[in-house]
């Protein structure tokens, strides 16, 4: 399933069972934004409790030191807003996946020469499905763009379509106090979706 699911404003009461549903669904990616409340807490519990079956981590990682951070709590996932080179450096350093924020050709390519090999096109909507073809034509053949920021069930097979190998979807997904419930119903509709369009792939996989 191409989709990291971002719970930014989830809380640690709430998080392991929107983690089950996900997982449930067939979301394994999960990213918790750490501007949520105790966001190392609930990376810990993912981590403990969907680990072995879900990549966790979490998502506005700004600096090395939050690397660290994210890390000793089980995380294996950092996902940022920009590129930063301590970051990139920070997160390979500790055997996590990185993903790096990007908009131009110039940045991606930055990101790759760092050793990001996924690529957080963001925000996505600001450019659009046309820009995807513009940044793949001159990237390495072994890099992944991942659409963020304006995704969800209504357009997620048209930016499948013009190429991303994945999408990450956030208040389509969870919005802060949503209940396990309007969680599953939400999920369900960007599983159905993408079956819809048969664009379920294992097309860098980051497990």
């Amino acid at each position: 399933m191409p989709v990291i699911a971002i719970l930014r404003g989830v809380t640690p009461a709430d998080v392991v069972s929107i983690g089950d549903a996900l997982c449930y669904a067939g979301i394994r990616i999960i990213e918790v934004p750490l501007n949520s409340p105790e966001t190392l807490v609930s990376v810990r519990l993912l981590a403990d409790h969907l680990g072995d079956t879900c990549v966790i981590g979490a998502g506005t990682v700004l600096a090395a030191s939050e690397v660290e951070d994210v890390a000793a709590a089980g995380g294996r996932l950092i996902v940022s807003p920009n590129t930063d080179a301590n970051v990139i450096d920070a997160a390979l350093q500790k055997g996590c996946v990185v993903v790096p924020g990007v908009a131009t050709p110039t940045e991606a390519l930055y990101a790759y020469s760092l050793g990001a090999r996924y690529l957080k096109l963001f925000p996505a909507s600001s450019y659009g499905t046309s820009h995807v073809g513009a940044l793949s034509a001159v990237l390495p053949g072994d890099a992944s763009l991942i659409a963020v920021g304006g995704v969800g069930p209504g357009n997620i097979n048209e930016w499948l379509h013009a190429g991303v190998s994945g999408v990450g979807i956030g208040s389509e997904i969870y919005q802060a106090g949503d209940d396990v419930n309007k969680v599953r119903g939400n999920v369900a509709a960007v599983v159905a979706s993408i079956s819809a369009g048969n664009q379920i792939t294992t097309k860098g996989d980051m497990k």
